[in-house]
């Protein structure tokens, strides 16, 4: 159950945000302070399976060859076998273009260093590079949560943003993802709150509201 002040403010944040023609997303921006962020290791890095879902399809991409291939077919929206990692290594295009219509990757994890050689140029700047599992493993139970995922990253920015949903999803819904994201963002801090200036609710064309 999402905080009350949390549903305000993101109720606040709906309502005085024009219709536009599109589905919104609704994010979150935070303002860090004291934080040494030239030290990587004090860097927000950070996967947050959202409680009640992104609000929209996220794509998935998976490298895997054999039984693990056949898996995950089904869940993912795209499957690479390993003779094609080479089309996609020698032409930059393509690669730019896999890049950017997946939201997550995931890996045989044999293929890692392959693809680390080959694809690691495009993948490893916009925090994409895959996840590894076992070629064991079920592909599936990852795929799905990956679907409920966001991707948290500062970077070596005091101000970075995070998606908490989209504007058709409910305040209720979107303060209960925030919430769950805030804590997270908390967690990875050494002083937690004091560690944040500041926190702002806006969908992508709308007005800023202050959370924090």
């Amino acid at each position: 159950m999402a905080d009350k002040r949390t549903i305000e403010a993101v109720s606040k944040a709906l309502e005085g945000a024009k219709p536009r023609g599109f589905r919104e997303s609704v994010e979150v921006s935070i303002n860090l302070k004291d934080v040494d962020l030239s030290v990587p290791k004090n860097r927000i890095d950070d996967e947050v399976v959202l409680p009640r879902g992104r609000g929209r399809t996220i794509r998935i991409c998976v490298f895997a060859s054999g039984e693990l291939a056949l898996k995950a077919r089904d869940a993912a929206d795209l499957v690479i076998q390993p003779q094609e990692i080479e089309e996609y290594a020698t032409d930059r295009g393509k690669a730019r273009t896999l890049a950017r219509g997946f939201d997550f990757f995931v890996a045989e994890a044999p293929l890692m260093p392959v693809i680390g050689r080959r694809l690691g140029v495009v993948l490893g700047p916009r925090g994409k590079m895959p996840r590894p599992v076992p070629p064991t493993s079920d592909p599936v139970p990852l795929i799905t949560s990956m679907r409920n995922t966001v991707r948290v990253r500062s970077k070596d920015r005091q101000t970075f943003h995070a998606p908490i949903g989209t504007r058709d999803m409910t305040p209720e819904d979107l303060a209960e993802n925030l919430d769950f994201l805030m804590r997270r963002v908390l967690g990875k801090l050494e002083r937690g709150r004091f560690n944040i200036r500041s926190a702002y609710i806006k969908t992508t064309m709308g007005p800023a509201v202050r959370y924090l």
